[in-house]
């Protein structure tokens, strides 16, 4: 028997909470976005009236001016988005236990062992599109299909407050003539190989010769594929199953171009002290390293390596993410936005200590830090972040600074 699956999308979700905490918002343009000033100029999300004039979400400020010099920028409130989001899960909880949250404003949920209780996939739809519009003055789209994959282009079908059901009936008339970057997983650098293939929407990748897809995008090839022929058995995870941890990341837009070794490692210093620090607190080591950077021109250049041995210290962070970018792109490429991603995480305890690789007093280096690190977490618990900082954050220029 199919699995009932619904995929739950939160309308503008930024921009319907602003509208929730000022009603007047509803009357004129607007969209969600950080302060110009600082350059985080960039379309968070935007209200229904931004939309008509073409404004679009990820374009800048001055882009969306051009198209509606009349609308109205509000910057953002993570703390009330997160705790909307919250109160949305809340609401779906009250049909199933199964709900995977996808993000800040997205959550899968199986209903199929409910359906006794409340009705079928559609009409439960419909009643939590109607609770949350009630409830929470916000309104969601549903797709309700029989997996993952489907329900999630389902929601993307029709927005906004509307249900769309993607049966096995129905799929390819609905699903098949959307382009192939609508499919999850499908990014620029995938949208683009397809198209070279002469793939452009998701009914073509269905029938393209999957040994081919293979060849070209490797794993990624034969998953999509799977996905376009609706093949995709993966479940929805319960709420409160405590889901492991797949990565923990820092990154930020700084006031000016990074420009040079010396503005990198200033950087690298901040962000790897904020994943160091929170991968202690999860008591996780990463065994990878990822560097990601946007340049002036919203160029996107990504690196990743795997580090010598698990760890969670910052200054070994650093000086991988460095090397890493000496060794590649250089330090010297104009900088906008920076990320440091630590990933294939495992439990501190259980990490491997591959103490063959290692001499006696690199093994003293690694613990005396350890004990380092350690000791500034605890100070920063008592006395707050501000109380001990690395010398090359003070007085930057950057836009640099502890919370």
């Amino acid at each position: 028997m199919d699995r009932t699956i619904l995929h739950c999308d939160l309308n503008g979700f930024y921009a319907s909470v602003e509208c929730l905490l000022n009603p007047a918002l509803r009357a004129v343009p607007m969209v969600v976005a950080g302060d110009p000033e600082h350059r985080h100029g960039i379309i968070l999300a935007k209200n229904e009236l931004a939309k008509s004039y073409g404004v679009v979400t990820a374009e800048t400020i001055w882009q969306a001016r051009r198209k509606c010099p009349e609308l109205v920028v509000t910057p953002p409130q993570h703390k009330m988005y997160s705790r909307y989001s919250k109160l949305v899960n809340s609401i779906y909880e009250r049909y199933t236990d199964l709900v995977e949250p996808f993000g800040i404003d997205e959550s899968w949920l199986d209903v199929t062992r409910v359906q006794k209780l409340f009705g079928d996939g559609p009409a439960i739809a419909d009643t939590l599109r109607a609770i949350v519009k009630s409830e929470l003055g916000l309104t969601i789209s549903v797709g309700v299909s029989f997996n993952k994959i489907f329900a999630k282009l389902g929601s993307d079908y029709q927005k906004p407050d509307a249900t769309t059901v993607v049966s096995r009936a129905n799929y390819r008339e609905i699903l098949y003539p959307l382009p192939a970057s609508a499919l999850l997983y499908v990014g620029k650098a995938a949208e683009q190989e397809l198209a070279s293939l002469g793939i452009r929407t998701i009914g073509q990748l269905a029938a393209c010769d999957k040994s081919l897809l293979v060849r070209k995008l490797g794993k990624l090839g034969a998953l999509i594929h799977d996905y376009a022929n609706g093949l995709d058995d993966s479940p929805v995870q319960p709420a409160q199953a405590g889901r492991q941890m797949k990565s923990v990341g820092n990154g930020m837009t700084f006031k000016r171009d990074l420009a040079g070794r010396e503005d990198v490692l200033t950087a690298l210093t901040a962000l790897c002290d904020e994943v160091a620090e929170r991968l202690r607190r999860y008591g996780l080591k990463c065994q990878n390293l990822s560097v990601s950077i946007k340049t002036p021109e919203f160029k996107q250049i990504s690196r990743q390596i795997m580090l010598e041995k698990p760890t969670n210290l910052a200054r070994v962070l650093r000086e991988a993410a460095l090397a890493l970018l000496e060794n590649t792109i250089g330090t010297n490429t104009p900088i906008r936005t920076l990320t440091v991603t630590g990933g294939q995480l495992v439990e501190a305890q259980a990490a491997v200590e591959q103490t063959s690789l290692f001499d006696e007093a690199k093994q003293a280096e690694l613990a005396r830090l350890e004990r380092l690190e350690t000791a500034i977490d605890g100070i920063r618990v008592r006395h707050g972040a501000k109380a001990l900082q690395p010398g090359v954050l003070l007085n930057n220029d950057l836009g640099i600074e502890k919370e």
